[in-house]
């Protein structure tokens, strides 16, 4: 197969990878894109698998599809039901879980991120979930069933959201076991981490604080879990949301940088463990690590909703660039500066945020309530790194603007 010939391969049929793509498209190129996908759906928004299609009977893919626009009906190859098994960035070849072949022109790693496992051996017991994929938000959804004693394991916003979900359900008892001290204290500090909390208690959920997973008993499935300080809880569903891993074990052996994600430049394009730029590999979304100068600059992956939407347009962008020939220094130079967002509904609770508020070392209510609605300013030093509102939603907004330039220019 001619060099040019070769598609442009992405890695992970993802919202960053369809992002990407389109993108592609938006900037000139025409030539062949092919998919290739671990799940065997098309992509698709994961946000409401802990909310509406978990608490939603008969909702499926076609209820959380990202609709396919018509620049990528053709020349589009869509290969799903196959992970990626090892990349050869020398001949430029991608071989997946069959032992098949991807030849590519340019490659996107797109593969996002998997829940990590439970932490003890679960003995081969039923009734203990994670929560990533479609598939895993049905298989939940027809557990979560009214008088189900639900046990989750995780604070996260995926804990919390599931805990809220199954306490609307009907669950006789919720019970979210975390070693963190406080609900969300990462992302929302003590302050607001407390009230959400407070909100949950008001619903009936449990929490087991500064406490881990000790023992299972149950045969066949899951009946009790036993916790670090010596608690025992009744259990009919264990739902495991420790935190995610990102997928990179399939570039092992490439070269690549793949330590925490994918090490990128400015323009998504990848960095090998020698500091050389690839300047047709590319990673987008939760996979990939960079610098964001609105803040600092230290390499991190940032999870948060809106990101594979911007590394896919920058992604794209960059790539129809060298795909054309033309000098991408430019492009790249320019500052990828996104401002990450993040969202999340739990009962009639409502949180808007801005920023990277993990960054910051102290936290202050400057608008509203804490009980009711309410905006958080977070703070690293005297630099604000993040705001969060409960309700307030035009108050959020107006932040955007404090956001606009690097810190430097600031």
């Amino acid at each position: 197969m001619d060099a040019d010939d070769r598609p442009v391969l992405i890695v992970g049929a993802s919202m960053a990878g369809l992002r990407t793509a389109e993108n592609l498209r938006r900037a000139g190129y025409a030539g062949p894109i092919r998919f290739l996908g671990a799940e065997p759906h098309a992509p698709y928004n994961r946000p409401p698998l802990s909310k509406e299609l978990l608490q939603t009977e008969g909702q499926g893919h076609e209820d959380v599809a990202f609709p396919i626009r018509s620049a990528l009906e053709e020349n589009v190859e869509w290969v799903l039901g196959r992970a990626a098994a090892s990349l050869d960035a020398d001949r430029q070849v991608v071989v997946d879980e069959t032992g098949t072949e991807h030849p590519y022109r340019a490659l996107v790693i797109a593969t996002g991120l998997r829940p990590k496992p439970l932490p003890i051996d679960d003995h081969g017991l039923t009734g203990i979930h994670v929560l990533r994929t479609l598939d895993d938000a049905v298989a939940l959804r027809e557990a979560l069933r009214p008088g189900a004693n639900v046990v989750i394991l995780g604070s996260g916003f995926i804990g919390c959201e599931i805990a809220a979900t199954a306490a609307k359900a009907g669950a006789a008892t919720v019970s979210v076991v975390s070693q963190s001290r406080i609900p969300l204290e990462r992302a929302l500090g003590p302050l607001l981490g407390a009230e959400v909390r407070r909100r949950h208690e008001a619903h009936g959920v449990r929490f087991f604080c500064e406490n881990g997973l000790f023992g299972l008993v149950g045969d066949p499935g899951v009946e009790r879990v036993i916790l670090t300080s010596g608690v025992m809880l009744e259990c009919d569903v264990l739902v495991v949301a420790i935190g995610s891993d990102a997928n990179t074990e399939w570039l092992d052996g490439s070269g690549l940088d793949a330590s925490d994600g994918v090490l990128v430049n400015g323009g998504m394009q990848a960095v090998r463990a020698d500091g050389q730029v690839l300047e047709n590999v590319y990673a987008v979304g939760d996979v990939a690590r960079y610098p964001n100068p609105l803040f600092d600059e230290v390499a991190r992956r940032v999870e948060h909703w809106n990101l594979p939407t911007e590394t896919g347009k920058r992604a794209g962008q960059v790539l129809a660039a060298h795909l054309r020939g033309d000098d991408c220094a430019p492009i790249v130079a320019a500052p990828f500066a996104p401002l990450p967002s993040f969202w999340s509904d739990q009962y009639d609770m409502h949180l808007l945020a801005f920023g990277m508020t993990y960054l910051a070392d102290r936290s202050e209510v400057v608008a509203g309530e804490l009980t009711d609605e309410c905006v958080v300013e977070y703070f690293r030093g005297d630099e604000l790194v993040g705001v969060c509102g409960i309700g307030m939603r035009g108050a959020v907004q107006g932040y955007r603007s404090r956001f606009a330039a690097p810190v430097a220019a600031r």
